[in-house]
């Protein structure tokens, strides 16, 4: 299949850096506004330990030998500045929350946007709570980990750097301590976040994983109780969902030793500092006032090394969600349309399908060497055993998918030479899934045809025979239908369905199983509406009652992949071969 790709696909941690980077630089003057407050906060409050220096060394030796005037001058600007750096620092937490919402707005929005620019195979293999989860518990990870640690990881950084430099200026000598200590701390962490990186992956992975099947046991409710499955079903969530806590666990745990090791060893560096800062204070090369700033700002040099620690296991967590949403922004998106591709106008509905091949994947066909011509206005009815193509045809009319080989023409054009918009709208569709949404009936009807009138929405309900049932709820076209319409049985469901792809102006209609859920008599009913309703439309049927496609112009016979009869009902049944055989296990 010709498919392209939006976004390059990171190969590695580095790769999903640079995408979510590309959000934060959509707002690059928040985000610059953001690092000088930053940088103002961190300074501000880097200002504070030479101040307090300052103050002890203003108490001198000897009862009540202290220079109070001195003490409370540098005291007030100690408070004055840290007053500052919070006034500064409760801005950045705003705008970093503001920063955040932004970004988080926007990738969802992407990701909705792109999951509905996906291949219909991608549905086809991924679960609906797996990428429902991606959409919001991912995101809601990363949104986290911008609004939070982004503003640690910044702030460690400058406090960081300038703790060193201030500490360079009071004792060199003293800060050769960090020289082993930190290095010692740096490869502790780096040992600790490789062996903890797969465990935040695996975790979002079983998350994900729980999430589909609890979806999928919440939408297969009836069936699940109809089997009396729900004692088998509890214990295969909860073998899931042990899975999914143990990951988080084995993640948690993990990542939790980076703290305490770390720590330790900064607590250390900090028990060097005192005895060593006593062996200079002796020697007279450094009062007491530069032993405590040198003390509290090595308390700020280990202290955002220790955050970082402290806050790894939330980045990996955040990266890992981000490679997920990644991955699926990254998944190939159908295929453009060809540059030399035009809409399809004055449509007839001739179709033509030429020794068409087709798998939906290298290992099966489906379909071998499939060939078929259609006149305007036909009605063709498509039988055959389950697995045998059917739906496939359907798929490749449709371009859910494309043939590996041979054309598929409409009105004598190659289905790649049009749009694939326009390709579509010259199809009306009725599946044996339908799929109502929250809504009124009205709303439901016209989602097709938002401008049609109310008579031509009525016209389609009297023609579906729904439009009874539709006057007789308390607000008629306006009923609200709850979620999938839950509130309403499935044959009216169906009805309502038939009515909506009534009302398109397409020149082709597509029945797979359409009146599955709907009695005998109204199916033959609906059939006759129909008949009436589409007159000089293709239609194409798919059907297991061969008694109600006895009135198809054509009736085509696949196995696998193949046709292997063509002929009206009678002819057919004349014949005694594949039909025959299907029409009469019917009755048997």
């Amino acid at each position: 299949m010709r498919r392209s790709q939006k976004f390059e696909k990171p190969k590695n941690r580095k790769g999903t850096l640079m995408q979510l980077g590309g959000y934060l630089m959509r707002y690059k003057w928040r985000l610059l506004l953001a690092i000088l407050l930053t940088i103002g906060s961190n300074l501000l409050a880097l200002v504070g330990p030479l101040l307090s220096g300052y103050a002890i060394d203003a108490i001198e030796l000897g009862v009540g030998q202290v220079n109070f005037s001195r003490v409370f001058y540098f005291a007030f600007w100690m408070v004055g500045f840290y007053l500052a750096s919070a006034g500064l620092s409760y801005g950045l937490e705003v705008l970093m929350i503001t920063i955040s919402r932004k970004v988080t707005y926007a990738m969802r929005k992407d990701v909705f946007n792109k999951l509905l620019d996906l291949p219909i195979g991608y549905f086809d293999v991924h679960q609906t709570g797996d990428v429902i989860s991606r959409i919001t518990y991912d995101i809601d990870t990363v949104n986290s980990s911008l609004s939070d640690d982004l503003v640690q990881v910044s702030s460690a950084v400058i406090t960081v750097l300038g703790s060193f430099l201030m500490m360079l200026a009071i004792s060199p000598k003293l800060v050769l301590i960090f020289v082993v200590t930190v290095p010692l701390s740096l490869l502790m962490s780096k040992y600790l976040v490789k062996k903890t990186r797969p465990l935040f992956s695996r975790r979002s992975g079983k998350l994900g994983k729980l999430n589909g099947f609890v979806e999928e046991m919440v939408s297969g409710q009836r069936t699940l109780k109809v089997y009396d499955q729900e004692e088998s079903t509890i214990k295969r969530f909860d073998i899931r969902n042990k899975e999914a806590v143990e990951a988080y666990y084995n993640a948690e745990y993990y990542g939790s030793m980076i703290f305490p090791m770390v720590n330790f060893i900064n607590n250390i560096s900090l028990s060097f500092i005192s005895v060593f800062g006593a062996l200079l204070y002796l020697a007279g090369e450094m009062t007491i006032g530069k032993i405590s700033s040198f003390v509290l700002y090595s308390r700020k040099f280990a202290g955002p090394i220790n955050e970082m620690a402290n806050i790894m296991s939330d980045l990996q967590s955040a990266l890992a969600a981000a490679e997920r949403v990644f991955d699926l922004l990254n998944e190939l998106s159908e295929a453009p349309d060809a540059k030399e591709a035009v809409p399809l106008a004055n449509i007839r509905g001739d179709i033509e399908l030429c020794h068409v091949k087709f798998g939906y994947d290298s290992q099966q066909r489906i379909i071998n060497d499939l060939s078929l011509k259609v006149k305007a206005g036909e009605l063709i009815a498509i039988v055959g055993e389950t697995g045998a193509g059917k739906t496939t045809i359907i798929n490749l009319l449709m371009r859910f998918y494309d043939a590996d080989a041979g054309q598929i023409y409409i009105d004598g054009k190659e289905v790649h030479e049009v749009t694939r918009d326009s390709l579509r709208k010259a199809y009306a569709m009725v599946l044996q899934d339908t799929w109502i949404f929250y809504g009124s009936i009205y709303e439901n009807l016209t989602y097709g045809k938002e401008n049609a009138t109310m008579a031509e929405v009525v016209a389609a309900a009297k023609a579906a025979r729904i439009h009874s049932f539709i006057t007789h709820l308390p607000d008629g076209y306006g009923t609200i239908l709850s979620d999938e319409g839950a509130n309403i049985s499935k044959g009216q469901k169906q009805l309502l369905s038939i009515a909506r792809a009534m009302l398109l102006e397409a020149k082709i209609l597509i029945l797979d199983e359409a009146t599955s859920n709907v009695d005998t008599r109204t199916e033959k009913k609906i059939q006759e509406a129909m008949r009436n309703l589409m007159k000089d439309k293709t239609c194409f049927v798919i059907a297991h009652r061969l008694s109600t496609i006895q009135n198809a112009d054509h009736i085509l016979v696949v196995d696998r992949g193949e046709i292997v009869e063509t002929g009206t009902h009678q002819e057919l049944m004349r014949m005694t071969g594949r039909y025959w055989q299907l029409y009469q296990a019917q009755f048997e």
